[in-house]
């Protein structure tokens, strides 16, 4: 099982309430610390991760209304001793565990996301950088190139900050994301665009040709994509593998698309356009399902009934967008 230690500290007459919480949502052990500045304490709270979300759901409900708090939450390679396998509570708990879809808490999740949703100047020199590298493993026809570009493309952090503000209702989130979002695809397509203005590049390699069109099957790969970075961070896969995944569906059309917009083939760039669109669609698309799937929603009642009128929305308008974006590749594909 995977434990995390949470760590409260507060006045020093709220720590019964806090202990009282950790013993109703089935903590695994808590220990109350002793004076730190003033009249504040701190316990600790040794939490499974079937358990996790229901204690920390309970402790800021305990502590709502209260200003002079801080929680925080850290890992726990080992503990020692192991819950015994006849004791029946810890059966309970190890099997509510293994059914459970997620990995880490809601806090967790969203601490992890939504540094990625933000321009900063790191997320802006890997954009570059990875578009420069496409671009030219585009133009050489050179494979490994087009990999090594997308193992640093940084477009994994601001879609999965999107979904998770649409399952959150977080429309601040959901704006970063949309804007951190827009500027990396415009780099992925203004600087390929610019050099092929610039110079006369050949773009009749095979890697090129495969990205000015858009099919079913494309449909399929951004959301197979968009599946694994919705795993990734409730279920804990490798995110690295799973930014390569996300950049295999957005960043080979961007560039694509770049290239053949400086060099005015029309025809080309809209096919691009329509790989890129389809694929942006539906990597959110299937991330959002997933974290609504797995159950991640806001604590309150009233954040709880905002975010699922964003989640319909969210839905709706994605499911209208990929059926016609699919009707117009069937169009294309028939014409």
């Amino acid at each position: 099982m995977e434990f995390k230690i949470i760590e409260v500290t507060a006045a020093e007459g709220h720590m019964d309430t806090l202990a009282a919480v950790a013993e109703q949502c089935g903590a695994l052990d808590w220990h109350v610390g002793g004076l730190r500045d003033g009249n504040r304490r701190a316990i600790r709270i040794l939490a499974a991760a079937a358990d996790r979300q229901k204690i920390l759901d309970g402790l800021q409900k305990a502590l709502s209304g209260q200003s002079d708090w801080r929680l925080t939450i850290q890992p726990v390679d080992a503990t020692l001793p192991l819950p015994g396998k006849d004791d029946e509570q810890a059966a309970e708990r190890e099997e509510r565990e293994r059914r459970r879809a997620l990995s880490a808490s809601r806090e967790e999740i969203y601490a992890a996301i939504a540094k990625g949703g933000s321009i900063s100047g790191y997320y802006t020199l890997l954009a570059v950088l990875a578009t420069l590298v496409a671009a030219i493993g585009l133009i050489g026809d050179n494979v490994a190139v087009i990999i090594g570009a997308m193992v640093v493309a940084p477009f994994l952090g601001p879609n999965l900050a999107f979904s998770l503000g649409a399952a959150l209702g977080d429309g601040s989130l959901m704006l970063r994301a949309v804007i951190t979002t827009v500027f990396g695809m415009a780099l992925a397509i203004l600087l390929p665009a610019a050099a092929s203005a610039l110079w006369p590049l050949p773009l009749d390699a095979g890697e090129i040709a495969s990205r000015t069109g858009a099919g079913l099957d494309s449909v399929a790969l951004a959301l197979a994509s968009g599946i694994a970075a919705g795993l990734s961070v409730t279920r804990g896969l490798s995110s690295t593998l799973v930014g390569v995944m996300v950049a295999v569906a957005l960043l080979p059309p961007a560039a694509t698309l770049g290239l053949m917009l400086g060099a005015t083939r029309w025809a080309e760039a809209g096919g691009a356009a329509l790989l890129l669109a389809i694929n942006l669609v539906s990597v959110n698309l299937a991330a959002l399902l997933v974290f609504v799937y797995s159950g991640i929603r806001p604590r309150g009642w009233l954040e709880r009934r905002s975010a699922r009128q964003a989640t319909r929305n969210s839905l709706i308008v994605s499911v209208l967008l990929l059926l016609a974006m699919s009707a117009l590749i069937l169009l294309r594909s028939g014409s």
